[in-house]
């Protein structure tokens, strides 16, 4: 790969930890748009309805795509190592984590002890499971990691209504019933 460094010296933890924060960024960005690319009539028709077969995702679901999704959203997993490249570790770090985060994002299941929960901004399965709920053409929480972009454009509104809403039911139910 251009500028990607396969010799010593390895990279300090710090460089790591910059070039990832950089490299999440990038992707991030990059595969809101696309993503909400994907769910346009045309892109939704033809590509991204295959991924949105399944309404309440697995992990397995986080690489099950029409062919042309899976190259579409790789090109932002890529943006990154290609505009700040670094070593090879931190590369291979960069994919394992993202495609990890991928699969916690699709597993259907908000892990309490996951590391993430300490990250600010970020969806998590949670998130992104209300963008399956409401499938087809919808038109919220298109982040692939953190939460941001929704949030400045708005295509979060949905969610965070629907949040507001469970928590005054659960609220309403523990007082008729305080013994649940």
């Amino acid at each position: 790969m251009i500028g990607i460094r396969t010799s010593l010296p390895l990279p300090s933890l710090g460089e790591i930890v910059a070039q990832l924060f950089v490299y999440f960024i990038i992707e991030d960005y990059t595969n809101y748009w696309l993503h909400r690319f994907l769910h346009c009539k045309w892109g939704y028709e033809k590509i991204h309805w295959v991924h949105h077969e399944y309404t309440a995702p697995i992990g397995y679901a986080a690489s099950y795509s029409h062919w042309l999704e899976v190259l579409l959203l790789g090109i932002p997993s890529f943006l990154g190592p290609a505009t700040a490249p670094g070593h090879m570790i931190t590369f291979w770090l960069w994919m394992a984590l993202r495609l990890i985060e991928s699969i916690e994002t699709h597993s259907g299941y908000d892990l309490p002890w996951t590391p993430t929960k300490f990250i600010p901004f970020y969806g998590g399965a949670e998130y992104h499971d209300y963008h399956h709920y409401v499938g087809g053409q919808s038109q919220s929480n298109f982040a692939s990691v953190f939460t941001y972009c929704d949030y400045i454009y708005g295509t979060d509104k949905g969610y965070r209504y629907q949040k507001k809403v469970m928590k005054e039911v659960k609220v309403a139910v523990s007082y008729l019933f305080p013994m649940f």
